[in-house]
């Protein structure tokens, strides 16, 4: 369904008067192969791609970098602004 609006735009948009002479000819020259390779999922399992970034966040230590930048720019604020 997604893929027929998709495709539906071009036409539409050929209809519409100052678009015509811009798009007449790029809309028969556009490849619909794109909309297929846009729907291909590799890992659909999100939560655990989540989970593994945050364990590789925490396990190379950006976690404290995060922490301490937050920290000392607390501090710089708290200096700066009166």
């Amino acid at each position: 369904m997604v893929v027929e609006g998709i495709q539906a735009v071009p036409t539409l948009l050929n209809h519409i008067s100052p678009w015509h002479s811009a798009l007449g000819g790029l809309s028969h020259q556009l490849s619909v192969d794109w909309l297929v390779l846009a729907q291909e999922v590799r890992d659909p399992d999100v939560i655990g791609q989540m989970v593994s970034a945050w364990n590789h966040f925490v396990k190379t230590g950006q976690i404290w970098a995060l922490l301490i930048g937050v920290i000392v720019g607390y501090v710089f604020r708290s200096f700066t602004s009166f």
